[in-house]
């Protein structure tokens, strides 16, 4: 007997991923059921060799579902969330709505597998957000071998990580310099994405961070460690799918780059490129379509004792965001379910 799943926002990018995912991972379902907004009522999306039709998720009774992934904004889960928690269904959420509900924990399989036994307070399951997931997983065989004190960190993240309309602005806006009567000014972004970088993801704060810089260093505290020092500068540069990130790490306990670089081949989830020659690394093109997180570029750092540099580099639809939910999913299933 397998588990009755419901996909929230099955037509949005990382809700189409989640249906590729669950197909290609062949998670021991009985039923999948697209759910959409009623303006998507009847949209088709692909479940492995299946066509789904969406529903109506005003409509739906979440009773008899085991498990919910939802993929659609933090606005719209707080009013179908706590309804499909009620009717016994555990809820999987992308958004960044529950994420540090004290009640909720938030779970990346790889680095604190333990803390889905919390699920049960709410029957909510939060995932981190897409550029706090893959660093987590670079980080955390590293923690566990010498303590992480600081992480100095920058990201180079990609337009899909705004939506379909981030990507379609950056491909609208590349063609209009090509194509006279075809320019686009902004209105995603908030300055022009095409062969440009934008330091700004999410809304201000008043210390002068962003959103995005204070979700990445608040969510790998509660998912990694409390003590650990972040600082995290977000940058938005014009790639459609693919989220890139250097880290400067300083430790506790000695560690130098060719013993992280070991740890790091052995770590779950990572895979390490890095040879010291032209391409011996990975880019955001690259690691489209692959489960893995990528680190490559490690070195020792000759300015601080205890430190590390790296480049990580995911593919921000997967372990960002898809991925990592049904990584979930199957951890569940595997510690609480146990179905299948």
């Amino acid at each position: 007997m397998g588990y009755r799943i419901a996909v929230a926002g099955a037509t949005g990018n990382v809700g189409r991923e989640m249906l590729n995912i669950l197909a290609e991972r062949e998670f021991p379902a009985d039923e999948v059921i697209a759910l959409a907004s009623r303006r998507s009522l009847g949209s088709e999306v692909s479940y492995g060799d299946r066509t789904l039709k969406t529903r109506d998720i005003d409509d739906f009774d979440f009773t008899g579902c085991d498990i919910a992934l939802f993929a659609i904004g933090s606005g719209p889960t707080k009013t179908y969330a706590p309804k499909a928690a009620a009717a016994g269904c555990v809820v999987i959420d992308n958004s960044s709505l529950y994420r540090m509900d004290p009640d909720v924990p938030l779970i990346v399989p790889e680095v604190n597998p333990d803390a889905v036994m919390g699920y049960a307070k709410k029957n909510i399951i939060a995932n981190p957000n897409c550029s706090t997931a893959q660093m987590v997983v670079a980080l955390k065989p590293l923690h566990d071998r010498a303590t992480i004190r600081r992480v100095v960190v920058s990201t180079y993240q990609s337009t899909s990580g705004a939506g379909k309309e981030g990507m379609d602005e950056l491909w609208l806006q590349t063609k209009g310099l090509f194509v006279p009567g075809q320019e686009m000014a902004p209105k995603k972004f908030t300055k022009q994405i095409a062969f440009n970088v934008i330091p700004h993801i999410d809304v201000f704060m008043e210390d002068g961070s962003t959103k995005e810089e204070w979700k990445m260093a608040a969510e790998t505290k509660k998912i990694l460690d409390p003590r650990v020092k972040i600082t995290a500068t977000c940058v938005r540069v014009p790639v459609f799918v693919g989220h890139s990130e250097a880290l400067n790490i300083e430790f506790e306990q000695p560690l130098d780059a060719d013993e992280a670089r070991e740890i790091l081949r052995e770590a779950p989830g990572v895979l390490v490129v890095d040879k010291r020659e032209d391409g011996g690394y990975t880019t955001p093109v690259e690691c489209v379509g692959d489960y893995a997180t990528f680190v490559s570029r490690i070195r020792d750092d000759s300015t601080c004792d205890n430190t590390i540099n790296l480049w990580c580099v995911s593919d921000n639809l997967r372990k960002g965001a898809a991925l990592n939910a049904v990584q979930i999913a199957e951890l569940l299933g595997r510690r609480v379910l146990k179905k299948g």
